[in-house]
């Protein structure tokens, strides 16, 4: 969430912000409500304090007198009045939270203006011919595919977007699992095994909630949500926490099955694996000091290039302008991968900043030393790599125009050979 103390003192610079997001921002309507919380806790405050001097002076009297009737009296009505002013204050603050926790984070001043994905810029691409895969075809296409894709069993026993991997395929998704977080450990990344739920103070503080409520499923009875990414269970790790400064910063990496319910996407965006409910992907997560974070949200997304770079597929690189940037954004990144028998760019990361906006949801801080007043960190985080996706432009790139897909180096020694037969 946003610093409140800032948005009352500026909220002309935050509406500017605010407004080159695609997020709705009533900036007006959170100030008054913060204004009239305000107000309802200062009075409560006062009826309460009044309540509490007249117990004092209650006690000093005799009781049964005349004077301490008097005071039972007007006790009775200080202790309603208090309740009343209470339960007003309690509201108000309800409803400001309510307004305030709606507010998006506000995009860099270097993050392009825009409305959309057509207004993202392209700064760089590896340099692959794109015209030199004249056997490619779309993996859904692959010969003998179906026989280690399995989306028809995945309807039956789940529904659209849940399939099977068979025999190799499903042992070379585990290669890939292993392969990127093995890369993540060589660049720094502790590994954690995390949950596959989580519960609603937990979605709320990465900023799931309340943006995306409609894309995650749910557990009503257990008020539990299974987690759209690692994002959210391993940022969460040290929600209400202080955080040494001689410990940041700290960096962990994370696979985990991703679960969307990507409501109204249809067509040739969700044809075979580019668009599942459920997904594995490794995730790497930085907690920073704030003058820290912009480089190394430079060198997040240096860590993730790196694994494309390593599969030898094309690549590039796209910095997310304004109105097509997530609604915990500060600044993003997003790698996509040239799918050759699609001929189409397929999105496998975002690398992100939130600067404090996660940390202030979930009351992360450090202290610079001991007995320093705690300061908010500033929390990142990447995809690296969404498996489906990659997996994809990994079968169309590399298929040799017969049975079999070529692999990189990289792969190819963790999965003892360098090719993946198609079962033709």
């Amino acid at each position: 969430m946003l610093d409140i103390q800032k948005l009352r003192e500026n909220p002309e610079w935050f509406r500017g912000r605010l407004g080159r997001k695609k997020f709705s921002a009533d900036l007006d309507e959170v100030l008054r409500l913060d204004e009239s919380r305000r107000r309802a806790v200062t009075d409560a405050e006062a009826a309460r304090a009044n309540q509490n001097a007249a117990n004092k002076e209650m006690a000093a009297l005799k009781k049964g007198s005349e004077e301490f009737m008097a005071k039972v009296g007007e006790m009775k009505k200080l202790s309603a009045e208090t309740k009343s002013l209470e339960a007003s204050a309690k509201e108000a603050d309800e409803a400001f939270k309510n307004a305030f926790m709606k507010l998006p984070n506000a995009p860099s001043d270097e993050s392009p203006d825009g409305r959309g994905d057509a207004d993202n810029v392209e700064i760089r691409r590896s340099a692959h011919d794109l015209d030199s895969y004249a056997t490619a075809k779309a993996h859904f296409d692959l010969p003998g595919i179906d026989k280690l894709l399995d989306f028809e069993r995945g309807t039956k026993v789940s529904g659209a977007g849940f399939p099977f991997y068979r025999g190799d395929l499903a042992r070379f998704v585990r290669v890939l699992i292993g392969a990127f977080l093995d890369h993540n450990a060589s660049r720094g990344y502790s590994e954690i095994a995390a949950p596959l739920v989580v519960n609603a103070d937990s979605a709320r503080a990465t900023g799931q909630l309340p943006d995306k409520e409609g894309q995650m499923y749910s557990c009503r009875e257990e008020e539990l949500y299974l987690i759209p990414t690692a994002e959210v269970p391993v940022t969460n790790f040290y929600r209400n926490e202080i955080i040494g400064s001689a410990d940041l910063p700290l960096k962990h990496s994370a696979y985990t099955p991703c679960f969307r319910r990507e409501a109204g996407s249809w067509g040739a965006d969700v044809r075979g694996l580019n668009r599942l409910h459920q997904f594995d992907k490794v995730e790497i997560v930085r907690w920073e000091k704030p003058e820290d974070s912009e480089a190394a949200h430079l060198e997040l997304l240096g860590d993730a290039e790196a694994i494309l770079q390593a599969l030898d597929l094309p690549y590039r690189v796209l910095e997310i302008c304004s109105g097509d940037m997530g609604f915990p954004h500060f600044r993003q990144f997003d790698l996509e991968v040239f799918a050759a028998g699609q001929k189409r760019w397929l999105e496998v990361s975002s690398c992100s900043n939130f600067t404090d906006f996660q940390a202030r949801r979930a009351n992360i801080r450090f202290r610079r030393e001991e007995g320093a007043k705690p300061e908010f960190v500033h929390t990142l985080n990447g995809s690296s790599l969404a498996i489906p996706r990659v997996l994809a432009a990994l079968l169309e790139n590399g298929f040799d125009g017969e049975s079999s897909v070529r692999l990189p180096e990289f792969l190819a020694s963790r999965f003892g050979s360098d090719v993946l037969k198609l079962p033709v």
